[in-house]
């Protein structure tokens, strides 16, 4: 089996647009997720080159039974009432053919019809031209937000322009680098507090204090315990003297209403852990 290759990722604009030469697909809050089969069992990877296999066997499956021969596709796992479902939005190869190099619009069409989707295996579904009516439909419905791709690009690892994130709600990633004692009868930890890398330094956003069921509180403080250190890892003053710090290893999901003019998050809440980005990668989104 060959080595995965580096996934395409988009960039966040605030820019809101329609063209015809645009494909525009809803943002999926889940796990970005590879999906390999070089003539045996298909695997899946995560986004910084692990294994998935054990965590979702019930996808590895359908992909056995859904697709044939040799294939590496590109899509997120997400969990929607409980169940695991692998959606589908590109194919970089396909039965020893290097798909990469094609518009993305071909891909889509070829993958369209190389899958049977059904069970837990589901196609992306695009829209195409009319970006800015089906983002108000996106944020109107819930929805996190829109990815916007040129339709004629060819599929290229890293960070791109050619894909562009249209996020309904403000929300991202944040890298943990201490926690609070918890108050009362709270058990684990009052609250995590967090920031991003900028300039080659971690800096400090907020605490976050909501968003915790009971089983994550202790999970975490547990798991954190493990990781403690005697100093701040991040590079501004943290006004918690009692805090306890730990090595800024885990990345965090946190959504809020907006920015403090002090830098600072308003009414964040914790939206999950992200194993599947690596700390060094979290910086301030624009948006």
């Amino acid at each position: 089996m060959i080595d995965p290759p580096e996934l395409m990722l988009a960039t966040p604009t605030d820019r809101r647009f329609s063209d015809d030469d645009w494909l525009f697909e809803r943002k999926l809050d889940g796990v970005r997720a590879l999906s390999m089969r070089d003539g045996w069992r298909p695997q899946l990877w995560s986004r910084t080159h692990k294994r998935l296999d054990d965590g979702y066997p019930e996808l590895v499956e359908a992909l056995s039974e859904a697709g044939n021969g040799r294939f590496i596709t590109d899509g997120e796992i997400v969990r929607e009432d409980g169940v695991a479902r692998y959606y589908l939005f590109d194919l970089l190869s396909f039965e020893g053919t290097d798909l990469t190099g094609k518009p993305l619009r071909e891909r889509k069409e070829i993958l369209r019809t190389a899958f049977r989707f059904d069970g837990p295996l589901r196609y992306s579904e695009h829209l195409e031209a009319d970006g800015e009516e089906y983002y108000q439909h996106a944020c109107d419905s819930g929805w996190e937000g829109l990815i916007a791709k040129r339709a004629d690009s060819p599929y290229i690892g890293g960070r791109s322009t050619d894909w562009l994130k249209f996020k309904c709600v403000r929300g991202q990633e944040f890298v943990v680098g201490g926690f609070t004692e918890p108050q009362g009868s709270r058990a684990g930890f009052g609250a995590l507090i967090v920031g991003y890398h900028e300039d080659g330094v971690l800096r400090y956003a907020g605490k976050v204090g909501t968003g915790y069921d009971h089983a994550t509180l202790r999970a975490l403080r547990a798991r954190m315990d493990t990781m403690t250190r005697d100093s701040s890892p991040f590079a501004d003053p943290v006004p918690e003297p009692t805090a306890h710090w730990i090595r800024p290893e885990l990345v965090v999901h946190v959504g809020f209403s907006e920015w403090t003019r002090d830098g600072r998050l308003r009414h964040p809440r914790f939206g999950g852990l992200r194993t599947d980005k690596p700390p060094s990668e979290v910086v301030r989104e624009t948006r």
